[in-house]
């Protein structure tokens, strides 16, 4: 069982990632089908315009510039989503073999292994028990000086 940063206390919840890798694949497959679509769109609007009143050569330029802004938001996004998966290994082997405390003080160990879900870390810590790493939760180096 895992405890959630800032879980009532006493409570025991079981860690549910909220994004899952499927939904940002998902996410990716209807912008790109958006974007497959705005091309259909242009293109039967191109071939099916009035010869006698054609389309206004700046409403053509705002299209296709409407056009490249969707196909760079998608590469960014792409990019984006690589740097965070970096970003989150760099966290989680940061946190290996230092103490880590939660907000309320009653879950402290050290760090012998970690999970990475798309939303956050979980701890396995070397008493058994797991601790999302988030807000309000203290790493420190070296062993815990806990009483028991």
């Amino acid at each position: 069982m895992v405890t959630p940063v800032g879980a009532a206390s006493g409570a025991n919840t079981p860690y549910t990632p909220g994004v899952t890798g499927a939904d940002s694949g998902t996410d990716e497959k209807t912008a790109t089908l958006n974007y497959e679509s705005f091309l259909k769109l242009l293109v039967a609007q191109m071939k099916n315009q009035d010869p006698t009143e054609p389309m206004d050569a700046t409403q053509q330029m705002a299209q296709l510039a409407t056009f490249s802004q969707v196909e760079q938001t998608i590469k960014t996004n792409k990019n984006l989503e690589s740097l965070l998966q970096r970003t989150s290994l760099q966290e989680a082997n940061s946190v290996i073999g230092r103490t880590v405390t939660s907000e309320d003080g009653k879950i402290t160990g050290v760090v012998k292994e970690v999970t990475l879900y798309n939303d956050g870390i979980v701890a396995k810590l070397d008493s058994g028990k797991t601790l999302v790493i988030g807000p309000g939760v203290k790493i420190s180096d070296g062993k815990s000086d806990t009483k028991t």
